[in-house]
C-alpha cells in the first residue's frame, strides 16, 4: 500500500497507551502490508516535530495519513497542513499552549519513568506549531466526547467546524471505546 499512517499520542502518553497499541492491533488483523509508525514522541514539542519529519522523510513516495490524540492531535494538524494528506483527530488540543502551562516543572512520565523538565521555551515551542486555520476540511476527521476532563470539547467543535466531526455525549479524555471506530477510520484514512 502507498500509505504511511502516523499514529501520534499525547502528552505524558506514548507507543504503550491503549490507543495506540488497539491501531497497531488492528491495523495488523485488517491491513498487514499498511506502513503504520506510532513514534516515541519527546515531551519537548519541537523535538516530538522533528521526530515526526524525519518519518515522513523516511517514506518520501507515500500517502500520509495522521491519527493523533490530544496533543498529538495538535501536531497532526500541524504536520497535515504542511505537508498534506488527511488527519483523524481525537479529542484534540487545539490550544495546549494555554493548557501546559499548568504543567510547568518536572514531571515523569507514567509509561517510561522519565523524568523531564517542562519550561516557558517549551510553551513558545508549541505556539510555533500552531496551525490557527485548517485548510482542505474534508480531509479531517474529529472524534469528541463531550465529557473529556483535559480538554474543553467546544474548542475543536468550534476550530474545525466544517470537518468531518463526531461528537458523543459522555466518554472521557481517553476517548471511551475508540476501537469501535477503527473500522471506519481505516476508511476514512485509506481513501482518496
Amino acid at each position: 500500500m502507498d500509505y504511511l499512517v502516523i499514529y501520534l499520542h499525547g502528552f505524558l502518553s506514548s507507543p504503550q497507551s491503549f490507543k495506540a497499541q488497539q491501531t497497531k492491533a488492528f491495523v495488523n488483523r485488517h491491513y498487514p502490508k499498511l506502513t503504520l509508525e506510532v513514534p516515541k514522541l519527546a515531551n519537548y514539542p519541537l523535538q516530538a516535530a522533528q521526530t515526526i519529519e524525519n518519518i515522513i522523510a523516511q517514506h518520501p513516495n507515500k500517502k500520509l495519513r495522521f491519527v493523533g490524540s490530544s496533543l498529538g492531535g495538535y501536531l497532526s494538524t500541524y504536520m497535515r497542513e504542511k505537508y498534506g494528506g488527511k488527519a483523524v483527530l481525537v479529542n484534540p488540543a487545539v490550544k495546549p499552549y494555554d493548557l501546559l502551562v499548568d504543567y510547568l516543572g518536572e514531571h515523569t512520565s507514567p509509561y517510561t519513568d522519565e523524568a523531564f523538565l517542562l519550561e516557558h521555551k517549551h510553551i513558545t515551542e508549541l505556539i510555533s506549531l500552531d496551525s490557527p486555520r485548517v485548510t482542505n476540511l474534508l480531509n479531517y476527521w474529529v472524534l469528541l466526547q463531550t465529557a473529556d476532563e483535559t480538554l474543553d470539547y467546544r474548542q475543536a467543535e468550534q476550530k474545525y467546524h466544517g470537518c468531518k466531526m463526531t461528537i458523543e455525549p459522555g466518554g472521557d479524555h481517553s476517548f471511551q471505546h475508540f476501537e469501535r471506530f477503527l473500522p471506519d477510520i481505516f476508511r476514512f484514512l485509506l481513501q482518496d
